[in-house]
């Protein structure tokens, strides 16, 4: 394939977490810390339900799901805004692949996030060499409501000023297929498999979806 090759998408919108980064290790600390500081004991890695929720929705709903009804909500939720993000970046790990493939993606296609994370997005991007691939960073504070609702990618879509059929969205979860589902924005699941999507197990294995072919793996 040479650099001619026309994208048959504008766009290429990427989650965060669980995309662009291994930072599962991450959230469990930060959620334990949570607990410890109530005295209460850390969470069990065995339950796949709190796995999902808390490495794919948004802060406020995570707590939600935590501590609803939890007479110490309002503590957790105090607490939990002064552990900074500095201090779990050290166990986040950016996915093998990723700058390789941003790299042949820029100038070829314009480049988004799509995120649930609310404010550490600007440190994360500046702290692991990021800067300058994106054009457009959506976090859940930029929106009333944060995937699995559609609002954040319609509101990329708009900025970009295009139609949902023009972007492409990778992401992880369920709540990344529900966003885009909701937004009619085609979908590719990253290494999870989701029922009826189409899966790429590696960042290269997007550059097919995009320009066709395989010899571009």
């Amino acid at each position: 394939m040479t650099n001619a090759a026309k994208s048959r998408y504008k766009v290429v919108i990427y989650d965060c977490d669980g995309v662009l980064f291994d930072s599962l290790e991450s959230n469990y600390i930060f959620y334990d810390r949570v607990l410890e500081h109530l005295n209460r004991p850390p969470l069990d890695r065995g339950d796949e339900q709190a796995r999902k929720v808390l490495h794919t929705y948004s802060f406020n709903d995570v707590m939600a799901y935590f501590f609803a009804g939890d007479r110490c909500h309002e503590e957790a939720l105090r607490f939990a805004k002064t552990i900074h993000y500095r201090d779990l970046a050290p166990y986040m790990r950016m996915e093998e692949g990723v700058i390789e493939t941003l790299d042949r993606l820029k100038g070829r296609v314009s480049l988004a996030i799509c995120t649930n994370r609310a404010t550490s997005m600007d440190m994360i991007i500046d702290d692991f060499g990021l800067t300058g691939y994106f054009d457009c960073v959506m976090t859940a504070s930029q929106v009333m409501n944060p995937k699995p609702h559609p609002e954040p990618l319609l509101k990329v879509l708009d900025h970009f000023g295009i139609e949902p059929h023009e972007a492409l969205f990778v992401g992880d979860g369920e709540v990344d297929m529900l966003s885009a589902r909701g937004a009619g924005v085609p979908f590719v699941a990253y290494k999870t498999p989701l029922p009826d999507q189409p899966r790429i197990e590696c960042h290269a294995q997007i550059m097919p979806h995009l320009f066709g072919g395989t010899e571009d793996l």
